[in-house]
């Protein structure tokens, strides 16, 4: 399962180095040039981090960061060739995760991207006393295994990397399902369901994943 990068940058230059080292990396990758295409963007696709420029062309990275966190807390790095320390500040109040200043390596992006990403995880984790391994797709609660399929345990995985951001049933299953077969909207809400009773079995009273009405789904720090 791999996670979605949106690189928000307009030297098409830069932007295709960001794109041909994170994709190396294993991740996938959108590129956007102009600032008005970045927020709808992401209201529709739901990535799990951005690389923001700071300057774009018709509206700048901090504006599209300040709008970002009104609806989502998708980890944001800032990109900028600004390093005075009143960008920095007004950045990270706006919510910015983190910032790389210009001149920088690709592989220096490439690493904090992982951090923050691993950052957010662990975070998420730590709240919850939820543990996930992806590497044998091992999810335990409370000290406790859950006995996921592995679709229940990438739902689980998507919705915890991000508490309180709402996934549509389309982007759940455009990231579970990467081979674009065809699957009715409604085998998300079973696959939910079904996570929900198993997630019960340990910790009948949390109630972790909820739902939103006719939007889809979010995770819910207790």
């Amino acid at each position: 399962m791999k996670q979605k990068i949106l690189i928000v940058e307009d030297e098409q230059r830069l932007a295709d180095l960001h794109r041909d080292y994170l994709q190396q990396a294993g991740y996938t990758t959108e590129c956007l040039g102009d600032g008005m295409l970045a927020v709808p963007w992401v209201r529709e696709n739901a990535p799990d981090l951005i690389l923001l420029d700071l300057m774009l062309p018709n509206k700048d990275g901090l504006e599209i960061c300040k709008e970002i966190r009104i609806f989502s807390n998708v980890p944001i790095i800032m990109v900028t060739a600004r390093a005075e320390e009143i960008d920095r500040l007004i950045g990270l109040e706006l919510g910015a995760d983190d910032y790389i200043c210009k001149p920088f390596s690709p592989r220096e992006v490439v690493a904090r991207v992982k951090a923050v990403l691993r950052r957010g995880l662990q975070s998420a984790q730590t709240d919850q006393s939820l543990v996930l391994d992806e590497n044998c797709y091992l999810a335990t609660l409370e000290g406790k295994a859950l006995d996921l399929t592995a679709v229940e345990f990438q739902l689980l995985s998507i919705l915890a990397g991000r508490p309180g951001q709402i996934f549509s049933r389309d982007q759940l299953m455009d990231r579970i399902y990467t081979d674009h077969r065809i699957v009715c909207d409604r085998t998300i809400d079973s696959h939910i369901k079904k996570l929900r009773k198993k997630i019960a079995i340990v910790s009948p009273e949390l109630e972790l994943i909820q739902s939103v009405y006719s939007v889809g789904y979010k995770y819910k720090n207790p």
